[in-house]
């Protein structure tokens, strides 16, 4: 016999909200933001070997689609896990315009790390981590091409 697992129902393409034990909201934003793949430890050679394209010197650009899950208790006032207007607000102030037209590479997030999509929702993570407070961060989810994505949702990294 079958368990129902999840439901995800959908309000718009870039907003739903789940349950599974929990309730869960999550919310789709995009920006557009270059970098280049790039070690400073490692040689011009192992870089090329190691990021191909992606170590153009000129860097290169994507539009990066972010989701953002958060968790919480459904009001039951209000029927929410939390104010969409207020995860837009902060998504946008925080992440949206901190990101958006940007060369990561030249961002201090970066300093010392390369901005790869890993890198990138590590901290898009933390930042909703830590000032975020109208419900708590489940996980984050970068799609940097149709055929490349990351999730992240917390715990130890090792920073090189």
């Amino acid at each position: 016999m079958a368990q129902l697992h999840r439901i995800r129902v959908y309000e718009t393409p870039d907003l739903f909200a789940e349950y599974y034990g929990e309730s869960y909201l999550s919310r789709r934003y995009v920006f557009s933001a270059s970098h280049r793949l790039h070690c400073v430890s490692m040689s011009p050679e192992e870089n090329r070997a190691v990021y191909d394209k992606c170590n153009n010197p000129h860097g290169h650009g994507h539009n990066y689609f972010v989701e953002i899950t958060v968790a919480g208790k459904r009001d039951p006032l209000t029927g929410m896990i939390c104010n969409l207007s207020d995860l837009d607000a902060f998504v946008n102030e925080r992440i949206v315009e901190r990101f958006g037209h940007e060369h990561l590479n030249t961002l201090p997030e970066f300093n010392g790390i390369v901005p790869t999509t890993e890198n990138l929702c590590i901290e898009i993570y933390n930042i909703v981590k830590r000032g975020f407070h109208h419900a708590a961060i489940e996980k984050v989810r970068i799609e940097e091409t149709a055929l490349n994505s990351f999730e992240y949702a917390g715990g130890q990294e090792i920073r090189y």
